[in-house]
């Protein structure tokens, strides 16, 4: 509760708002400058927030929609935990406000946000439209709407509503999820298809992590370009960033550039996503502490097992 309010005032607001707040409980600086703040909830559990300094004057904060994550992908730390709990409205938008708050001096300004770290973003679809929202309001944090990015991992329906009631970006990264089994490649990009020609404006940004001999051949290559025909789009290449609870290999940097002029060549707008923070355990997929409970590893198709 703010100091200086009467008694009055500080009952009032307690009987009719909620003001529970995170409360930081590590900041850790990478090598590259990139940092991850541990914020704990008024329960304890513990969530991590990345902040990614840019050469460019560009500064992403990277925020958590849940505790753990439901989703269990075969590539991703938080997946190990499961799912802990969904984060409120508020919890999301406050690691936001904390980043500019610790940052602003040092990086000027905090420039995008990308809902990309602990948890499914669309599993939180009420709470995390209700965020990006405050984010992009006016009277909320003023950011663009082309600068707040929400990463699913496809659930469709809550596709379809974000695409509805949001008008901040998509991004869709698919593979090695069990999420697939739901809601195919096929169901997905047809909602995709569907949706974006209701809106001519829009693009949407495919995340492809690129894991060594499993999905980053000339096949592999062909196979992509094939799949998003027809959608307006960008490809964003992620290099797999190693951990304890994975058995993947990254893709050696020449091998995805490799990929990435392939794509360009069929005509494709493609990005190569440099990991940031993967020292401290603060890189895309790396997030949170599984403890003694994990999810157990999804056996791997038999095709894939040389690669391992």
């Amino acid at each position: 509760m703010p100091e200086g309010l009467n008694k009055d005032l500080r009952k009032m607001i307690s009987d009719h708002a909620d003001l529970k707040a995170l409360t930081i409980k590590d900041i850790i600086t990478a090598s590259d400058g990139t940092r991850k703040i541990l914020f704990s909830l008024e329960d304890a559990s513990v969530i991590e927030t990345v902040v990614i300094p840019s050469a460019r004057g560009r500064t992403t904060v990277c925020v958590s929609s849940q505790v753990g994550c439901a989703m269990n992908c075969q590539f991703c730390f938080t997946g190990r935990m499961g799912l802990r709990k969904h984060l409120s409205t508020a919890e999301i938008v406050e690691q936001a406000v904390f980043a500019r708050k610790l940052f602003s001096d040092e990086f000027d300004t905090i420039t995008n946000v990308v809902f990309m770290g602990m948890g499914e973003p669309l599993h939180n679809v009420d709470n995390v439209i209700k965020a990006s929202s405050i984010m992009v309001d006016e009277q909320g944090l003023q950011f663009s709407p082309r600068k707040v990015t929400v990463s699913t991992s496809g659930l469709v329906p809550e596709i379809k509503r974000f695409l509805n009631e949001s008008n901040c970006d998509l991004a869709v990264r698919d593979w090695i999820m069990p999420i697939n089994r739901r809601y195919n490649l096929s169901m997905l990009l047809g909602t995709l298809r569907e949706e974006l020609r209701l809106r001519p404006k829009s693009i949407v940004l495919f995340e492809y992590v690129m894991l060594s001999g499993v999905n980053d051949s000339v096949d592999d290559a062909k196979r992509l370009t094939e799949l998003v025909h027809g959608i307006p789009c960008k490809i964003n290449l992620i290099s797999f960033n190693p951990h304890s609870g994975s058995q993947f290999k990254p893709t050696p940097d020449e091998n995805i550039i490799e990929f990435r002029n392939m794509l360009i060549q069929s005509g494709l707008t493609v990005m190569v996503r440099l990991s940031r923070g993967d020292d401290q355990m603060a890189a895309c997929g790396q997030l949170g502490e599984p403890g003694d409970y994990q999810l157990p590893l999804l056996r791997v198709p038999e095709k894939f097992q040389v690669a391992l």
